[in-house]
């Protein structure tokens, strides 16, 4: 007893200190207004009207000398800081880091201080059993209520003091929020702890305390408001118990948060709005976790505070503020999808739970309603579509969502046998197909703008088709099902029906945008009735073949949206190929006609298309998105084709060879050049930078691989075929390609890098005669150098080196001519140093004649055509 009495003490103290501190600021403030009237009237002309004599009123003076004093009157907000006129008292220094400290800082942490204070002496009388149960919650009571009084009774003397013009934290409404704080803990552990109140008086007696605050609120400002919804949502979580009682705390939320709302509406604060819809989805986490009894009251909880937020937050809609025609505000949309988040999210930790998902699929029809009755709140709708997707897809496999997030490479998507039961599910995916579907039907041409028909057209066409994919992996278990593929054909037919109705209707904002998402979902849908229908890989053929069919459709409806969702596909798609890149589970070991074919080569074909109809219109991201798809796949096609036919089928396998290199170095050229000359007629920066990074990684590939790492003469390898054999695959073939680039890219590549590909297709010519001359002369095996090869090599020098002059004499190259010349100062080279020293007789001398030969009748070319003096004149010849 005497533990209680001291703290009681404790309490009163800070309060007495508290209020012998506001006398003394309320003596000088009088002081000080003294000397002001009293400096006026010693500096006023005569016959000037006296000032006034009370603070409480004040009229406004005609004389232009009166100086009249801020009342409360000139108080915008009670409870916020005042400044004085700018034209009565001019603007002092900014205040000390002490002036704030003391007149600031410390009253802000005072109030909070007592509002904890007073929870911690409850929490304390429980954990010592110091009083029972009715006095501890009397003792809360009347603290309570002396902090309410304290509040109160400094308001009115500080209003009739002057006292708001300082500069401070307001010391009213702190004490009144702390409070009220104190107020909502005494009433949740008189209910939700003792029992000593049944539901309907705890729930009389909360909403008396809501209504308390909101009073208060109104008289002292955003302080109050700020504190007391804080230490409301924080007072269930200080004032616990081991057993809680979760309908106890649900009611308690939603009268908190009910009586939040409404004072956000009154006082247009929306931050008050924005930060009691955050606290409130966060107080469905503990339950949400803790599972179990907790499931009803959560959901009972969620779809309560929804109710009051469509209230008295949504725009133009019962009793919230009012809204424009037609504008989406995210307030209104973000609170309504933050309690469907948090729905699905209940629905997830329970394992899909029955109650949970039955209470998901309220909160799904109430966000529907709310959104049909105002287009403030319409951007909920793709939200509650996008859980509603996440929470089925969840049911459909094996590892949870959240699992697949953190752990993405290590887990797979299967069926998971323990939760085959699917019955409960498909009947709850076809309710939320009809639900979206019919829904985003009906509201087209409902709005004055657009957006909000965009949205549920696009919410009717994604939640069905998310829905139905995810039923089929689960209950098709991803093979192919005629009964998933009618489905799937049945809702393609009633998306084009709708499409085609739509179509009729008169002109509203955005029904034009609705007739092509709806015509979208009717592609969709014949594209997934022939993934259903068929075997392996057909689900990458279905959704590659969608996109064309979304690129048709926006030339004819032009809707930005539709852009987007053709590049979005081909996104999918990339990720799709990325999870499994093999498409199909098993594809043989037949060359090029294979599964690969579909399944690389259809989505190349597809985005090609789709691509061009897109530029047509314009050379936006989206059409760049799905330009570069198109070259990725043309790419991947080829690479894969190559590795399957090289490894008898197995694309994954780990070693690379001379064959390989050499065809995946050719398909590179080849498709460079193509996007070359593509680019020369579409001059689209996706062509350009595709040309010149394939034309990298070709250059790359041919100096590592061919010259390097895979080169016969350096590995060994044997070489079958005299002529038609590996080396003209691997080094004339290429040798040729680049060249081919080289000349393409002459009006557009910078000049360095013309040389660069330029250079590589001689060097490639090079490798080609010289390893060429080592299959014909030394056999398969390129390690001879009997005296025929190297002579050989020097004669196939020569004549490379003339050949590169003459090239560069007809096209007028100067790099021809120079790399004539390299080549050229090579032979000399080995003539000089191998040929002297390693053949002998006739080769050898043969070997120089041959070289002085060619030397000389370079010399002459130069000298005749390119470098021909003029004739003398006869005056030079006489001399």
């Amino acid at each position: 007893m005497d533990g209680v009495i001291l703290g009681i003490a404790i309490m009163v103290l800070p309060l007495m200190a508290i209020g012998g501190f506001v006398l003394a600021l309320e003596a000088r403030g009088r002081l000080k207004r003294l000397e002001a009237r009293l400096a006026a009237l010693e500096g006023a002309p005569a016959g000037a009207a006296p000032l006034p004599e009370t603070t409480s009123e004040v009229e406004p003076a005609a004389d232009a000398a009166a100086e009249p004093e801020a009342g409360p009157e000139a108080v915008t907000e009670p409870g916020s800081d005042s400044e004085p006129d700018a034209a009565l008292a001019p603007a002092g220094p900014k205040p000390s880091f002490e002036e704030r400290f003391g007149t600031r800082w410390v009253v802000w942490v005072g109030g909070l201080a007592l509002a904890l204070g007073g929870i911690f002496m409850v929490r304390y009388s429980i954990e010592a059993g110091l009083l029972g149960p009715g006095a501890r919650v009397a003792l809360g009571a009347l603290l309570a209520v002396v902090l309410i009084a304290a509040g109160e009774w400094t308001r009115r003397r500080e209003l009739a003091s002057g006292l708001l013009g300082i500069s401070s934290a307001h010391i009213p409404s702190i004490l009144t929020a702390a409070g009220t704080t104190v107020a909502y803990a005494v009433v949740f552990a008189a209910y939700g702890l003792y029992g000593m109140l049944a539901p309907a008086a705890a729930f009389v007696l909360l909403g008396l305390v809501a209504v308390a605050t909101l009073a208060a609120a109104l008289l002292h400002g955003p302080a109050l408001a700020a504190l007391g919804m804080v230490g409301a949502y924080l007072a269930p979580l200080l004032v616990s118990t081991s057993e809680p009682n979760w309908w106890a705390l649900a009611i308690y939320l939603v009268v908190v948060t009910g009586a939040t709302f409404a004072l956000a509406l009154v006082r247009l604060w929306r931050w008050l709005a924005i930060t009691a819809v955050v606290l409130s989805a966060l107080w469905a986490l503990p339950g949400v976790l803790a599972g179990g009894t907790a499931m009803a009251p959560v959901i009972v909880q969620l779809a309560g505070c929804l109710v009051l937020a469509a209230a008295l937050i949504v725009a133009g809609l019962l009793y919230g503020p009012p809204a424009e025609p037609g504008r989406i505000d995210a307030i209104s949309s973000g609170a309504i999808a933050t309690y469907v988040v948090a729905g699905a999210l209940l629905v997830l930790a329970s394992g899909h739970d029955t109650l949970a998902l039955a209470g998901f699929g309220l909160l799904v029809a109430a966000t529907l309603a709310v959104a049909w009755r105002a287009d403030a709140s319409a951007a909920a709708v793709p939200a509650a579509a996008l859980m509603t997707a996440l929470v089925m897809a969840d049911w459909a496999v094996k590892a949870p969502v959240g699992q697949l997030l953190v752990e993405s490479d290590m887990v797979r998507l299967e069926v998971d046998p323990a939760r085959r039961p699917v019955t409960g599910h498909l009947v709850v995916g076809g309710l939320f197909a009809a639900l979206f579907g019919l829904a985003g039907l009906l509201r087209q041409g409902g709005s004055p703008r657009a957006v909000p028909a965009m949205l549920w057209a696009g919410s009717a066409v994604a939640a069905p088709v998310a829905i139905l994919l995810a039923l089929y992996w689960r209950v098709g278990d991803h093979t192919h099902s005629y009964s998933f593929a009618a489905l799937a054909l049945i809702g393609g037919a009633l998306y084009a029906l709708a499409s085609d109705r739509l179509q009729r209707r008169p002109h509203r904002p955005g029904l034009a945008a609705g007739v092509a998402i709806f015509a979208v979902g009717g592609v969709a849908g014949l594209a997934l009735a022939l993934t259903f229908a068929l075997e392996k890989g057909w689900l990458t053929v279905g959704l590659a073949l969608m996109v064309p069919g979304i690129a048709w459709i926006a030339e004819k409806r032009p809707v930005p949206a539709l852009r987007w969702l053709a590049a979005v596909m081909v996104a999918v798609l990339a990720a799709r190929t990325a999870w499994q890149p093999t498409v199909a589970d098993d594809l043989g070991t037949t060359p090029i006609l294979n599964w690969l074919l579909w399944g690389y080569g259809v989505p190349a074909a597809a985005f090609w298309w789709s691509g061009w109809r897109l530029r047509k219109r314009a050379d936006d991201i989206p059409a760049r998105m799905v330009e570069s798809g198109a070259i990725l796949f043309t790419v991947l096609t080829v690479f894969v084709e190559i590795r399957h036919y090289i490894h008898a089928g197995d694309i994954y396998a780990g070693t690379a060879g001379l064959t390989e290199v050499a065809l995946q170095v050719n398909a590179i050229l080849a498709v460079a050049i193509g996007l070359e000359w593509v680019r020369g007629r579409t001059g689209s920066i996706v062509h350009n930078v595709a040309a010149a990074i394939l034309t990298a990684m070709a250059m790359v590939g041919i100096v590592g691989g061919l010259l390097l790492f895979d080169n016969p003469w350096l590995t060994g390898r044997r070489i079958d075929g005299a002529v038609i054999n590996l080396i003209l695959l691997g080094y004339l073939l290429p040798g040729i390609l680049a060249g081919v680039l080289a000349v393409l890219t002459r009006p557009t590549r910078p000049a360095w890098a013309r040389g660069i590909v330029a250079g590589v297709a001689v060097l490639l010519g090079f490798a080609y005669l010289s390893l060429q001359v080592m299959r014909l002369f030394g056999g398969p095996y390129l390690s001879d150098n009997a005296d025929t090869t190297l002579y050989a090599l020097s004669v196939a020098w020569l004549g490379y080196g003339v050949a590169l002059l003459l090239g560069g004499l007809l096209l007028g190259s100067q790099p021809a001519r120079l790399a004539s010349a390299i080549v050229l100062l090579v032979t000399i080279a080995k003539v000089f140093l191998v040929d002297m020293g390693d053949l002998e007789g006739a080769y050898r001398a043969l070997s120089f004649i041959g070289l002085g030969a060619v030397l000389v009748g370079i010399g002459w070319l130069y000298q005749r055509l390119l470098f021909r003096k003029a004739p003398p004149t006869a005056s030079e010849s006489t001399r």
